[in-house]
């Protein structure tokens, strides 16, 4: 692998006021010197953008303040406007590349696919060919695109837990279909153009600020409205929910490693392309999950002490796009990085608990 020093690069990240766009870009402010980072977002309206306006707002009062030295700045812009991307890598020459920029959501993906196919297809497209085009005229160009791919390519895979060596030809949604085609795409693209770049298959991501399209952010929602929640394949679900923080610090400890360029036999560029799972590497039965959730709120008071859980669930059957089951093999990232995630889902609970009793200002008084 080829090391890379993040102080004093330039980075590009897309999706920069989305969950994990913004925790990254906090994360990299605070540990790296004179970095200088570009986000890009659209700030569409998928969900409520004054959460995404939030996080904005933190990146902004962390980036102007005494207690880090790099810089911050926002362009809103849709990456799948390619004149738009051409522009900024020409003006910001970004030496690392990470896009996080995507149409989320597998239910969304079958009610409104083209959002999936402008965001996740055409866009990624676009940063490929501003990458392949950074290199032109002998400049050095980007040394590492680091993209997020999905837990959802997993599909209808039987054998758990899920590998990195498995194959993944069975997606159940158009989003999985796109996530997947990402991978196959940066794979030409490394091939053809030698563009160092790492494909990292998120798993659940969780935690304060997050998605509100999310089960865990949605149940809290309707359970602070006295609304039942539902409870998919009768609750026989499990998940490999992953804590925000270890997402971050899995992103960073990649971005400073760029698979190595090499020329194979034919004399042909060997593709320097990887695929990793970030993921807890521990599946949680979603009855398990709503009930540590529920504890967790009425800790933070978010719900009073008696509230009558068994009276707001509702078991239903399996949704179309969903899965039963999604469960992490990480050997790969620990062998190349020495990192798997390892916080424990009631911690995670706990820290989103008191994160939504204090922005949704609840018995302010």
């Amino acid at each position: 692998m080829n090391p890379i020093n993040l102080s004093n690069k330039t980075i590009l990240i897309t999706g920069a006021a989305g969950f994990i766009g913004a925790n990254l870009i906090k994360s990299l402010l605070h540990s790296f010197k004179n970095i200088r980072i570009l986000g890009i977002d659209n700030l569409n309206d998928y969900y409520d953008v004054s959460l995404k306006e939030y996080r904005l707002s933190q990146i902004h009062a962390l980036s102007g303040s005494d207690a880090v030295s790099g810089t911050f700045q926002f362009v809103k812009a849709d990456i799948s406007d390619k004149a738009v991307i051409e522009v900024l890598f020409q003006l910001y020459q970004p030496d690392v590349v990470v896009n996080l920029a995507a149409q989320a959501g597998v239910r969304y993906s079958i009610t409104n696919p083209d959002a999936y196919i402008s965001a996740n297809l055409e866009g990624f497209y676009n940063i490929l060919e501003a990458c392949r085009h950074s290199y032109d005229n002998g400049a050095k160009g980007v040394e590492h695109l680091v993209y997020a791919s999905s837990s959802s390519v997993y599909g209808s895979n039987k054998k758990i837990p899920y590998s990195t060596e498995d194959k993944v030809d069975n997606p159940v949604s158009l989003y999985a279909a796109t996530k997947k085609s990402n991978e196959l795409m940066a794979h030409a693209y490394a091939k053809l153009y030698n563009i160092p770049s790492t494909g990292l298959r998120f798993f659940t991501v969780y935690g304060p600020a997050g998605r509100p399209d999310m089960a865990y952010f949605g149940f809290t929602d309707k359970l602070r409205a006295g609304k039942k929640i539902q409870i998919f394949n009768y609750g026989n679900c499990r998940r490999d929910f992953t804590y925000i923080d270890d997402i971050v610090e899995g992103v960073i400890r990649v971005m400073q490693k760029a698979p190595e360029r090499a020329l194979g036999e034919d004399g042909l560029p060997v593709p320097p392309y990887a695929v990793y799972n970030i993921g807890n590497n521990q599946p949680e039965n979603l009855l398990d999950f709503v009930d540590l959730l529920q504890q967790e709120l009425i800790r933070a008071e978010v719900l009073p002490k008696d509230y009558d859980f068994d009276a707001h669930k509702e078991l239903v059957p399996m949704q179309p796009g969903d899965v039963p089951v999604t469960y992490s093999d990480t050997s790969a990232l620990e062998r190349d990085f020495g990192f798997r995630p390892s916080t424990p889902l009631k911690e995670g609970l706990q820290q989103f608990a008191v994160w939504y009793k204090e922005f949704y200002c609840i018995d302010k008084k």
